[in-house]
């Protein structure tokens, strides 16, 4: 199918269909097959050398078989029928995207953070961050879905829309394996330590492209957000992106959090709990205005005109390059 076809109709059923439960996902057999390597891997003696090489094969395993796996399927089922392929095409590479899934994740902890409800509020967080979200105050609640908008923002949506266009369905699913891998093993604490390094290296490197590219669609959704509504700052959205992005632990994730709190006006980042642990994160962008629940609304805007944005983009380079 061409690109450009297969970008538009995987972009408009994802907004559509979203992830239904009732469907098998690509992304949860692939978790099913890293936790069972993991489980494997750690049935004997442990040690670094043998998680860190244990964890490089992990990672280079689920990366072929993903490719190489979606590659066969499309080719099986293209000669069992033409229409049979490109509806496969188009069903896979919607679900590479989670533009409505995540649009969906944070209205779950808006609606009761909204109505007070803020033990709620943190059990839906927890469903979409790795920090602990016991206890978390009010403004902790929602600088950490503003952060989690921003960041999926790129590994959620413009990151896959930009590997769909550039190798089709097959590198979109790859990009979403190595995601996969960085969420499950990609922590630098515990016993993750050794065993991540590859998945976290090799995610820093898939993302480090898609990730400034989704910074730069989050700097025009403000742009043409601020021509109707004041409440977005488009020149601030870049100053601060250039500013704090780099400053992020993540080589990739400060750009788009970065971009967001220049556009809203509000500082992320600082103090957060991981696994117990209390982490300083730098702080991105200025506290120009107290953070409120309007502010997670706000960011779902700039999600969806900047992932617009990136689908026009996407769709003239691929009709460019036929």
């Amino acid at each position: 199918m061409e690109h450009a076809a297969l970008l538009i109709l995987a972009f408009l059923l994802d907004v559509v269909l979203g992830e239904p439960r009732w469907l098998p996902h690509p992304v949860r057999v692939i978790g099913t097959i890293i936790d069972t390597s993991e489980r494997w891997l750690r049935r004997g003696p442990s040690s670094p050398a043998w998680d860190f090489w244990g964890g490089c094969g992990i990672a280079l395993g689920v990366v072929l078989s993903t490719y190489f796996g979606a590659k066969w399927l499309l080719w099986m089922l293209s000669e069992m029928s033409w229409w049979f392929g490109q509806a496969a095409a188009v069903l896979l590479g919607s679900l590479c995207l989670a533009r409505r899934s995540l649009q969906e994740h944070v209205q779950a902890v808006l609606r009761p953070l909204c109505s007070g409800e803020l033990e709620h509020a943190r059990m839906m967080l927890a469903q979409i961050v790795s920090r602990d979200t016991m206890d978390l105050p009010e403004t902790a609640i929602i600088r950490g879905t503003v952060e989690s908008v921003a960041e999926n923002s790129s590994d959620g949506v413009i990151a896959p829309l930009f590997y769909l266009a550039l190798g089709g369905v097959p590198l979109a699913l790859t990009y979403k394996a190595v995601n996969t891998l960085d969420s499950m093993l990609g922590y630098r604490v515990g016993r993750y330590e050794y065993i991540g390094k590859a998945a976290a290296r090799l995610d820093d490197l898939a993302n480090f492209v898609p990730a400034r590219l989704t910074a730069l669609a989050l700097v025009g959704a403000a742009w043409s957000l601020n021509r109707h509504d004041a409440s977005y700052d488009g020149r601030s959205a870049w100053r601060v992106m250039w500013r704090d992005g780099y400053k992020h632990a993540s080589p990739n994730a400060g750009y788009p959090e970065a971009a967001v709190a220049g556009a809203l006006g509000i500082q992320l980042g600082g103090l957060s709990l991981y696994f117990g642990k209390l982490v300083e994160k730098p702080t991105l962008g200025d506290a120009l205005q107290p953070l409120r629940p309007e502010h997670i609304t706000r960011s779902l805007r700039l999600l969806d005109r900047a992932s617009i944005l990136a689908l026009l983009v996407c769709v003239a380079v691929a009709l460019l390059c036929r």
